[in-house]
């Protein structure tokens, strides 16, 4: 076909794209999207050879200020300039420890700035260095999505005795879902106790958005069954389930994934075990429920950096987590000769998380000491009063 016949072909057919291409490709903005939300501003070349000593000024200059969080999963280029690191939950709670500060900048994600915003105070500012720094699992459930999903399980009798308990990864529109009706939000660190609280409350579980955190804990940590579960897909009608499903599931999770964690496969683990003998298997509960199983250890975040700290020198170890903590985790224990891989042969860093690089972070901070206010993170109040409920449920939790 000539190129002529392609444009010809390709106007006929009136071929548009959609809504989703045209923010995935940055063309489109939508602020209550994970995706495609353009970072204004000029910003410094990556390969300035002084954007660690701008950012350093820069940082000095706003003094107690600013207060800079950074999740684990940041570049080291990042991360050197963080006051405090960890899980999306533990740099909230940060963030809501230090009210003397102006600007919080939050090296993270999308979701993870919208928490910080709904436990700070109405006068600090959270800022996010690049609005597109979005979170694909947080974006697998809409508002919409879900409220047609309750819907559906009115329809079929149960939603009243439905508790909905949503993962940390997950919007604030969500969240405030999840606290209206009754809901709490879990960690991955504590969805067993946010289970256990929400079976006290209900008789079944809407687990959002992460289908393979849910599946696992009910499963692994909880003694359900692989038929206590199913599976409900926004993307279809009535989720792609029957009435008697919908009543029959303890767990009725949502169809979302991490990106990275649902990469890791059992083939991973069967490879790394024919090519290291003797390693431990170390992964994050957002993996697949047969990865999890074939794992030596399961757990969050900061649960495989404990474990890391405290496994015994020689010690051979293959994680199943995002590739910039596992990279930083092997360079930290090397000199206790302690052998750290990546689970899979494939490089995977989560691509959204990558997106706060040194240029972004250096502009935000000369911005904030200049007194200019960038990529504010700002929940609307209705929002963040009903979010705000199901996030103090879980700080209430036993």
């Amino acid at each position: 076909m000539t190129t002529a016949q392609s444009t010809v072909d390709r106007t006929e057919l009136d071929v548009q794209p959609t809504p989703l291409a045209l923010l995935l490709l940055g063309r489109e903005a939508d602020p209550r999207s994970e995706r495609g939300v353009e970072c204004p501003g000029d910003l410094p070349s990556p390969s300035d050879p002084g954007l660690v000593e701008r950012a350093r000024a820069a940082k000095e200059k706003l003094g107690d200020k600013v207060f800079v969080l950074g999740h684990h999963y940041q570049r080291d280029e990042v991360i050197q300039f963080a006051d405090v690191t960890g899980d999306s939950f533990k740099l909230a709670r940060e963030a809501a420890a230090r009210p003397d500060a102006e600007y919080i900048v939050f090296c993270g994600v999308h979701f993870m700035a919208e928490s910080a915003d709904i436990l700070t105070g109405d006068d600090q500012k959270v800022v996010l260095p690049d609005l597109a720094a979005g979170c694909s699992m947080a974006d697998m459930a809409t508002a919409e999505q879900v409220a047609e999903c309750w819907d559906a399980l009115a329809e079929a009798g149960i939603a009243e005795r439905v508790v909905p308990v949503s993962y940390m990864n997950s919007s604030a529109d969500i969240k405030a879902f999840t606290g209206k009706h009754g809901g709490t939000i879990c960690t991955s660190s504590n969805a067993k106790r946010a289970l256990e609280w929400a079976f006290e409350q209900g008789e079944q579980v809407l687990f959002l958005p992460d289908q393979h955190l849910g599946r696992n804990t009910a499963v692994r940590d909880m003694g359900m069954s692989l038929e206590d579960c199913v599976v409900y897909n926004p993307h279809k009608p009535n989720g792609g389930l029957t009435a008697e499903q919908l009543r029959n599931a303890k767990m009725i999770l949502w169809r979302g994934h991490c990106s990275v964690h649902g990469r890791f496969s059992l083939e991973s683990v069967e490879d790394v075990r024919a090519r290291i003998p003797g390693v431990n298997v170390l992964v994050h509960p957002e993996c697949k429920n047969e990865v999890v199983a074939a794992a030596d250890y399961v757990g969050s975040t900061e649960h495989i950096i404990q474990t890391l700290e405290a496994a015994p020198a020689g010690s051979k170890w293959a994680i199943g987590t995002e590739l910039n903590l596992v990279r930083r985790l092997a360079n930290r224990f090397a000199a206790e000769d302690k052998e750290i891989v990546f689970l899979d042969k494939t490089v995977c860093f989560c691509s959204t998380m990558n997106r706060i690089d040194l240029p972004h972070l250096v502009w935000a901070l000369e911005s904030l000491a200049d007194g200019k206010l960038v990529n504010r993170i700002e929940v609307d109040r209705e929002t963040e009063q009903f979010a705000k409920l199901a996030l103090e449920r879980m700080l209430a939790l036993p």
